[in-house]
């Protein structure tokens, strides 16, 4: 079934509870709220969801706390927070791997987003950096495509693991440019980072807070931005579309974001939404996002929902070249 097609069945549901969505949204909220992180405490999807929860209810007057269900690249969160009563009483923190990826490299799900979970918003983006050793002779895209092309064994570069953005850029320009990679996966960016910086991997695609310490200390080059437009952390890198590789592939980027069961009232959707908005705007989560080198977004729910069609194909295109399966 298309895509479109799953929302259109979704939207004659909420249609059809519209009458219960008014009245369960009237006083909505009278008990604290539950953000749900399918991933670990202490990492930056942790970090930014704690910061938005401490904002969020200053907004809406009652404790919004965090629970954490890591496991299974956020699968097990994730289906947990679906299968919630969709009373707005639980929220998933969710990113763009357990809100779209997943659906291409797992076979089976316990979950499936586009007709168990309603879209509320896109809290912030996650721009990546191309990433080369300072003694590389690499300065442009175009330079890594030459190099890559005139060596014998073309490359390698590394990522945080399979399924990833950097394997899966990694992957698409193998089989786009007509070269050799080597893919290699590290548990975690710190230590791919660290053997960038020594000269061990060809080149990676990475997060300017992991990376840049290394780029302080002149270890490592930011050669472009994935995106569609620079960074303000970075102004003078340009991105893959202005250095001449406009491909979507490259302009797409990963987002943290929101969402809720299916059949949450959509008063309860919109009010979530609009507190989320207001946290986003504060300087205290302006502070956390430029630590963490992200970019604060707050879509609305139409905004969410026409970004993630978008994005569908392309992610989906990116899996499919790499063949990751992570079954």
């Amino acid at each position: 079934m298309k895509l479109t097609t799953a929302w259109r069945q979704a939207t004659v549901l909420l249609a059809g509870l519209a009458l219960t969505a008014i009245a369960g949204a009237q006083d909505y909220p009278k008990k604290p709220i539950t953000l749900v992180v399918p991933y670990a405490a202490g990492g930056g999807t942790d970090v930014v969801a704690r910061s938005l929860a401490e904002q969020m209810s200053k907004q809406l007057g009652q404790p919004v706390v965090v629970d954490n269900k890591p496991g299974a690249s956020g699968i097990l969160g994730t289906s947990f927070a679906a299968k919630a009563q969709p009373d707005g009483y639980t929220v998933l923190v969710g990113l763009t791997q357990s809100l779209l990826t997943n659906q291409f490299l797992y076979t089976k799900l316990p979950y499936d987003p586009r007709r168990e979970l309603s879209l509320v918003t896109q809290i912030a983006s996650a721009p990546l950096v191309l990433l080369v050793p300072a003694g590389s002779n690499v300065h442009s895209v175009a330079d890594l495509q030459r190099s890559l092309r005139s060596s014998a064994h073309g490359g390698n570069c590394g990522s945080w693991g399979a399924g990833s953005y950097p394997h899966l850029a990694c992957s698409y320009m193998a089989s786009t440019w007509k070269v050799e990679l080597a893919h290699v996966a590290y548990k975690g960016e710190a230590p791919l980072l660290q053997d960038l910086a020594g000269g061990s991997l060809s080149f990676t695609i990475g997060s300017i807070a992991a990376a840049r310490p290394y780029l302080d200390s002149g270890k490592l080059r930011a050669v472009a931005v994935a995106g569609e437009q620079r960074l303000s952390a970075l102004p003078d890198v340009p991105t893959f579309k202005e250095s001449g590789f406009a491909d979507a592939e490259f302009r797409t980027l990963g987002w943290l974001a929101l969402a809720v069961p299916l059949a949450t009232p959509t008063a309860v959707v919109a009010r979530l939404q609009e507190a989320a908005q207001q946290a986003i705007k504060t300087p205290e989560l302006a502070k956390r996002f430029e630590a963490l080198g992200m970019q604060g977004m707050g879509t609305s729910p139409e905004q969410f929902r026409s970004n993630y069609l978008a994005d569908w194909p392309v992610w989906e295109r990116l899996v499919k070249v790499s063949g990751a399966k992570l079954d």
